[in-house]
């Protein structure tokens, strides 16, 4: 796997996505984490949608954490809904990895998130850990029924998340980034 990366001032800065069904959290998510006031692109929701929330991110998100004086992780954070999929394979391209956030409270977040799941799977073989927004930590019949229903491999990281806590948010992030170390590795020893 290449990882593409791109020569920042004394370090490297790194592209992550942030994908998942609609109101799954990661607008959210993404400004719980980001170091800079979050680019985002919302607008006004006017179909029948507007009962879950007022507004949903129509092209992207935008926000960074720096994690050391040598590495920088650009969040793009994708629109959830299936009409504005154009954007994920864009906001897709040049990623390391990307995080799969499901909503575990709504049934339905599970299979919407198949089709993403799919989607970014053909676009790119990268890391990615499935992130189950207002989870239990330790709901491991969720995380049983989630690794069954979207047949994600035992290796790839499923983990609870508050998408509302910085924390909580900071170790899902860490757990992708260490599936991409662990890729790299890997790469490594095959060549």
């Amino acid at each position: 796997m290449a990882t593409p990366r791109t020569r920042r001032r004394g370090g490297q800065a790194v592209k992550v996505v942030v994908t998942g069904p609609f109101s799954a959290g990661k607008t959210t998510l993404i400004r719980t984490i980001s170091e800079i006031t979050v680019l985002s692109t919302e607008r006004g929701i006017t179909d029948k949608t507007r009962s879950r929330k007022a507004e949903t991110t129509v092209a992207m998100d935008f926000g960074r954490i720096t994690i050391d004086r040598d590495l920088v992780l650009y969040l793009f954070g994708t629109p959830g809904q299936e009409r504005f999929d154009f954007m994920w394979e864009i906001l897709g391209e040049g990623m390391i990895g990307y995080l799969l956030l499901i909503d575990a409270e709504r049934d339905d977040s599970v299979q919407e998130a198949a089709g993403i799941q799919d989607a970014f799977r053909r676009m790119a073989r990268v890391p990615y850990v499935v992130a189950l927004n207002r989870a239990a930590p330790d709901d491991h019949g969720l995380v049983d029924r989630v690794r069954d229903a979207l047949q994600v491999p035992g290796d790839v990281a499923i983990m609870a998340v508050d998408a509302t806590d910085k924390e909580s948010v900071k170790n899902v992030l860490l757990a992708l980034l260490y599936a991409v170390l662990d890729e790299v590795e890997a790469e490594a020893v095959r060549a």
